[in-house]
C-alpha cells in the first residue's frame, strides 16, 4: 500500500474544511512542519505509537520494556567472603581508558561477532572515548 504524505499546507486545508483529527498509521507520513502545524492548531493526531515528531530519533532501547534487576537486600551475611565485594586496585588514567575501551570492544564483538573490522572498531571506540572526555 502506498504511503500518504501530509505537509503543513495539507494540515491547514484539513483544518479549514472542519476536519480536526487524522489517524496516523504506518502508511501515513507527516513532515516536521505538518506535525508542528497540527500541534499549533490543536489538530488531533491519533496514533497507537508514542507521540514522536517525525524528526525525533528512534530509540528502541528506551521504548523496549526494560527488565528490572532485583534490588539487593541487606541481611546477615552467610560468610565473610560472600558478603565482601572484590576489591580492585585503583587504576591509573591510562589503565582506566584501556579498560573502558576493552570492555566496549568485548561488548561489540559479543553482539556483532566477526561482522566488524577490528581495526575500524578500535578507531571508532578510541574516537568515542576521546570525544566524551575519557581521554
Amino acid at each position: 500500500m502506498p504511503k500518504e504524505f501530509y505537509t503543513e499546507k495539507d494540515i491547514e486545508d484539513l483544518f479549514t474544511r472542519g476536519i480536526r483529527s487524522l489517524q496516523i498509521t504506518d502508511n501515513v507520513v507527516l513532515t516536521e512542519l505538518a506535525y508542528e502545524k497540527a500541534k499549533r492548531l490543536d489538530f488531533q493526531l491519533i496514533t497507537d505509537h508514542a507521540d514522536n515528531p517525525p524528526a525525533a530519533p528512534v530509540r528502541p532501547y528506551i521504548s523496549e520494556q526494560q527488565t528490572r534487576r532485583p534490588v539487593p537486600t541487606i541481611g546477615p551475611a552467610t560468610s565473610s567472603m560472600e558478603s565482601q565485594p572484590a576489591l580492585t586496585p585503583a587504576l591509573s588514567q591510562g589503565e582506566r581508558e584501556n579498560d573502558i575501551e576493552n570492555r566496549i570492544r568485548s561488548a561489540v564483538v559479543a553482539r556483532l561477532g566477526n561482522q566488524v573490522d577490528g581495526k575500524l572498531l578500535d578507531n571508532i571506540i578510541h574516537r568515542v572515548v576521546k570525544g566524551i572526555g575519557l581521554k
